[in-house]
Protein backbone atom coordinates (compact mmCIF):
# COMPACT_ATOMS: atom_id res chain seq x y z
CA UNK A 1 0.00 0.00 0.00
CA UNK A 2 3.25 2.49 0.21
CA UNK A 3 5.77 2.61 -2.02
CA UNK A 4 8.79 3.83 -0.07
CA UNK A 5 12.27 5.52 -2.46
CA UNK A 6 15.84 6.48 -0.64
CA UNK A 7 18.48 8.63 -2.62
CA UNK A 8 20.66 11.09 -1.38
CA UNK A 9 19.02 12.28 1.93
CA UNK A 10 15.61 11.91 0.10
CA UNK A 11 13.01 9.37 0.86
CA UNK A 12 9.67 9.65 -1.43
CA UNK A 13 6.47 7.57 0.17
CA UNK A 14 3.90 6.90 -2.56
CA UNK A 15 0.34 6.05 -1.78
CA UNK A 16 -0.45 3.00 -3.77
CA UNK A 17 -4.10 1.96 -3.58
CA UNK A 18 -4.77 3.96 -7.60
CA UNK A 19 -7.44 1.33 -7.70
CA UNK A 20 -9.06 2.61 -4.65
CA UNK A 21 -8.11 6.73 -5.58
CA UNK A 22 -5.49 5.60 -2.71
CA UNK A 23 -8.32 6.19 0.02
CA UNK A 24 -6.53 5.67 3.57
CA UNK A 25 -8.01 2.29 5.04
CA UNK A 26 -6.74 1.02 8.45
CA UNK A 27 -3.45 -0.60 7.07
CA UNK A 28 -2.63 2.12 4.80
CA UNK A 29 -3.35 4.48 7.81
CA UNK A 30 -1.11 1.69 10.11
CA UNK A 31 1.50 2.05 7.55
CA UNK A 32 2.10 6.02 7.15
CA UNK A 33 2.30 5.62 10.89
CA UNK A 34 5.26 2.96 10.60
CA UNK A 35 6.75 4.42 7.77
CA UNK A 36 7.52 8.27 8.89
CA UNK A 37 8.25 6.69 12.53
CA UNK A 38 11.11 4.73 10.48
CA UNK A 39 12.14 8.31 8.58
CA UNK A 40 11.99 10.26 11.42
CA UNK A 41 14.84 8.08 12.63
CA UNK A 42 16.75 7.57 9.94
CA UNK A 43 19.74 9.74 10.00
CA UNK A 44 20.25 9.53 6.10
CA UNK A 45 17.37 11.24 5.30
CA UNK A 46 16.86 15.01 5.23
CA UNK A 47 13.80 15.50 3.43
CA UNK A 48 10.16 13.54 2.33
CA UNK A 49 7.99 13.64 -0.56
CA UNK A 50 4.83 11.99 -0.66
CA UNK A 51 2.87 11.56 -3.20
CA UNK A 52 -0.45 9.35 -4.97
CA UNK A 53 -0.03 6.69 -7.25
CA UNK A 54 -1.38 7.46 -10.87
CA UNK A 55 -2.60 10.67 -11.72
CA UNK A 56 -6.41 10.55 -10.39
CA UNK A 57 -6.05 11.27 -6.50
CA UNK A 58 -3.51 12.40 -3.99
CA UNK A 59 -5.80 10.54 -1.94
CA UNK A 60 -9.51 10.88 -1.52
CA UNK A 61 -9.23 10.59 2.25
CA UNK A 62 -10.74 7.73 4.76
CA UNK A 63 -11.77 4.71 3.28
CA UNK A 64 -15.77 5.36 3.23
CA UNK A 65 -16.80 1.76 2.75
CA UNK A 66 -14.41 0.45 5.38
CA UNK A 67 -15.67 3.20 7.40
CA UNK A 68 -19.48 2.43 7.59
CA UNK A 69 -18.53 -1.01 8.63
CA UNK A 70 -16.06 -0.18 11.24
CA UNK A 71 -18.07 3.54 12.40
CA UNK A 72 -16.36 7.02 12.67
CA UNK A 73 -13.68 6.29 15.37
CA UNK A 74 -10.80 6.82 12.47
CA UNK A 75 -12.29 10.11 11.70
CA UNK A 76 -11.20 11.33 15.17
CA UNK A 77 -8.36 9.48 15.65
CA UNK A 78 -5.59 10.66 18.36
CA UNK A 79 -2.78 8.13 18.23
CA UNK A 80 -0.75 8.39 14.84
CA UNK A 81 -1.38 4.87 13.84
CA UNK A 82 -4.98 5.54 13.30
CA UNK A 83 -4.39 9.68 12.47
CA UNK A 84 -2.24 9.97 9.09
CA UNK A 85 -1.68 13.72 9.87
CA UNK A 86 0.01 12.61 13.27
CA UNK A 87 1.86 10.39 11.15
CA UNK A 88 3.15 12.85 9.00
CA UNK A 89 3.81 15.92 11.80
CA UNK A 90 5.87 13.23 13.65
CA UNK A 91 8.62 12.85 11.37
CA UNK A 92 9.77 16.56 12.73
CA UNK A 93 11.64 16.70 8.75
CA UNK A 94 10.61 19.02 5.85
CA UNK A 95 7.32 16.81 3.56
CA UNK A 96 6.75 18.27 0.34
CA UNK A 97 3.49 17.28 -0.75
CA UNK A 98 3.42 16.27 -4.43
CA UNK A 99 -0.23 16.57 -5.40
CA UNK A 100 -0.72 14.12 -8.26
CA UNK A 101 -4.58 14.32 -8.58
CA UNK A 102 -7.54 14.87 -6.10
CA UNK A 103 -7.22 15.55 -2.28
CA UNK A 104 -10.61 15.09 -0.79
CA UNK A 105 -11.44 15.69 2.89
CA UNK A 106 -9.47 13.62 4.89
CA UNK A 107 -7.04 13.59 1.74
CA UNK A 108 -7.24 17.28 2.31
CA UNK A 109 -6.24 17.47 5.55
CA UNK A 110 -3.29 15.31 4.43
CA UNK A 111 -1.81 17.34 1.97
CA UNK A 112 -2.14 20.34 4.80
CA UNK A 113 0.40 18.22 6.99
CA UNK A 114 3.03 18.69 4.49
CA UNK A 115 5.46 21.67 4.88
CA UNK A 116 4.85 22.53 1.00
CA UNK A 117 2.85 22.01 -2.01
CA UNK A 118 3.48 21.55 -5.04
CA UNK A 119 0.41 20.77 -7.55
CA UNK A 120 -0.09 18.93 -10.45
CA UNK A 121 -2.41 20.27 -12.81
CA UNK A 122 -4.73 17.74 -12.80
CA UNK A 123 -4.74 18.17 -8.82
CA UNK A 124 -8.37 19.35 -7.02
CA UNK A 125 -9.28 20.19 -3.54
CA UNK A 126 -12.32 19.58 -1.80
CA UNK A 127 -13.68 19.66 1.82
CA UNK A 128 -16.97 16.91 1.37
CA UNK A 129 -17.28 16.60 5.28
CA UNK A 130 -20.55 18.43 5.57
CA UNK A 131 -21.33 16.37 2.56
CA UNK A 132 -20.83 12.83 4.50
CA UNK A 133 -21.95 14.18 7.16
CA UNK A 134 -19.12 14.42 9.57
CA UNK A 135 -17.09 16.92 11.17
CA UNK A 136 -13.46 17.61 10.31
CA UNK A 137 -11.00 15.68 13.16
CA UNK A 138 -7.67 16.18 11.93
CA UNK A 139 -7.04 19.61 11.45
CA UNK A 140 -8.82 20.84 8.64
CA UNK A 141 -11.43 23.22 10.14
CA UNK A 142 -8.64 25.68 11.68
CA UNK A 143 -5.80 24.76 9.31
CA UNK A 144 -7.64 25.89 6.05
CA UNK A 145 -8.78 29.17 7.27
CA UNK A 146 -5.56 30.23 8.40
CA UNK A 147 -4.03 29.51 5.21
CA UNK A 148 -6.29 30.49 2.87
CA UNK A 149 -8.46 33.18 4.88
CA UNK A 150 -11.92 32.26 6.63
CA UNK A 151 -14.55 33.77 4.10
CA UNK A 152 -12.27 31.23 1.51
CA UNK A 153 -12.24 28.39 4.05
CA UNK A 154 -15.85 28.98 4.23
CA UNK A 155 -16.93 28.30 1.09
CA UNK A 156 -14.88 25.60 0.35
CA UNK A 157 -15.86 23.57 3.56
CA UNK A 158 -19.83 24.88 3.73
CA UNK A 159 -19.87 23.98 -0.29
CA UNK A 160 -18.08 21.12 -0.56
CA UNK A 161 -17.26 22.01 -4.10
CA UNK A 162 -13.89 21.52 -5.71
CA UNK A 163 -11.47 24.26 -6.60
CA UNK A 164 -8.43 23.23 -9.40
CA UNK A 165 -5.13 23.63 -9.20
CA UNK A 166 -4.90 27.12 -10.50
CA UNK A 167 -6.91 28.57 -7.85
CA UNK A 168 -5.70 26.69 -5.15
CA UNK A 169 -2.34 28.52 -5.82
CA UNK A 170 -3.99 31.87 -6.30
CA UNK A 171 -5.21 31.69 -3.00
CA UNK A 172 -1.92 30.28 -1.54
CA UNK A 173 -2.86 26.99 -0.40
CA UNK A 174 -0.36 25.32 -3.19
CA UNK A 175 3.25 27.14 -3.90
CA UNK A 176 3.47 26.24 -7.53
CA UNK A 177 1.50 24.25 -10.07
CA UNK A 178 3.65 22.19 -12.58
CA UNK A 179 2.15 19.85 -15.58
CA UNK A 180 2.16 16.28 -14.44
CA UNK A 181 5.43 15.11 -15.88
CA UNK A 182 7.04 18.09 -14.46
CA UNK A 183 5.50 17.01 -10.37
CA UNK A 184 7.77 14.39 -9.45
CA UNK A 185 11.29 16.36 -10.87
CA UNK A 186 9.99 19.40 -9.28
CA UNK A 187 8.89 17.72 -5.81
CA UNK A 188 12.43 15.99 -5.72
CA UNK A 189 14.39 18.96 -6.96
CA UNK A 190 13.19 21.01 -3.68
CA UNK A 191 14.00 18.53 -1.51
CA UNK A 192 17.46 17.71 -2.37
CA UNK A 193 18.21 21.47 -2.10
CA UNK A 194 16.41 20.93 1.22
CA UNK A 195 18.88 17.83 1.89
CA UNK A 196 21.80 19.92 1.86
CA UNK A 197 20.72 21.97 5.10
CA UNK A 198 22.83 20.11 8.36
CA UNK A 199 19.98 17.67 9.60
CA UNK A 200 19.68 19.47 12.93
CA UNK A 201 19.18 23.32 11.15
CA UNK A 202 16.36 21.15 9.68
CA UNK A 203 14.91 20.18 12.29
CA UNK A 204 15.36 22.98 14.69
CA UNK A 205 13.88 25.63 11.90
CA UNK A 206 11.09 23.30 11.05
CA UNK A 207 9.94 23.16 14.38
CA UNK A 208 10.48 26.90 14.91
CA UNK A 209 8.17 27.82 12.25
CA UNK A 210 5.90 25.35 12.97
CA UNK A 211 5.59 26.00 16.57
CA UNK A 212 5.50 29.98 16.37
CA UNK A 213 2.76 29.78 14.07
CA UNK A 214 0.69 28.22 16.25
CA UNK A 215 1.31 31.09 18.67
CA UNK A 216 -0.57 34.52 19.10
CA UNK A 217 2.07 36.71 17.40
CA UNK A 218 3.84 38.63 20.10
CA UNK A 219 4.04 34.87 21.57
CA UNK A 220 5.61 33.79 18.56
CA UNK A 221 8.21 36.14 18.65
CA UNK A 222 9.14 35.69 22.45
CA UNK A 223 9.47 31.61 21.21
CA UNK A 224 12.18 32.75 18.63
CA UNK A 225 14.12 34.84 20.84
CA UNK A 226 14.62 31.88 23.45
CA UNK A 227 15.55 29.78 20.57
CA UNK A 228 17.49 31.72 18.39
CA UNK A 229 19.51 33.29 21.91
CA UNK A 230 20.12 29.15 22.71
CA UNK A 231 21.02 27.94 19.07
CA UNK A 232 23.22 30.69 18.38
CA UNK A 233 25.35 30.88 21.46
CA UNK A 234 26.78 27.82 20.06
CA UNK A 235 27.66 29.14 16.69
CA UNK A 236 31.56 30.49 16.04
CA UNK A 237 32.39 32.82 15.02
CA UNK A 238 34.73 30.17 12.04
CA UNK A 239 31.40 28.74 11.13
CA UNK A 240 29.54 31.91 10.62
CA UNK A 241 31.99 32.69 8.04
CA UNK A 242 32.56 28.88 6.45
CA UNK A 243 28.93 29.06 5.97
CA UNK A 244 28.91 32.67 4.54
CA UNK A 245 31.14 31.85 1.82
CA UNK A 246 29.32 28.63 1.19
CA UNK A 247 26.27 30.54 0.22
CA UNK A 248 27.82 33.42 -1.83
CA UNK A 249 29.38 30.35 -3.67
CA UNK A 250 26.02 28.72 -4.47
CA UNK A 251 24.45 31.91 -4.92
CA UNK A 252 26.89 32.72 -7.97
CA UNK A 253 25.52 29.57 -9.39
CA UNK A 254 21.73 30.05 -9.19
Amino acid sequence: MLLIDKSDGVATVTINRPEAMNAMSRGLRVALDQTFKGLRDDDDIRAVVLTGAGERAFTAGLDLKELGVEGLGAANATTPDDNPVLAVLQCGKPVIGAINGVAITGGFELALACDVLIASTNARFADTHARVGITPGWGLSQKLSRIVGIYRAKELSLTGNFIDAATACDWGLVNRVVAPDELMPAALKLAHEMATIPRAMLRTYKAMIDDGYALPFSEGLALEHQRSTEHNADITPAQVETNRLEVLARGRKQ
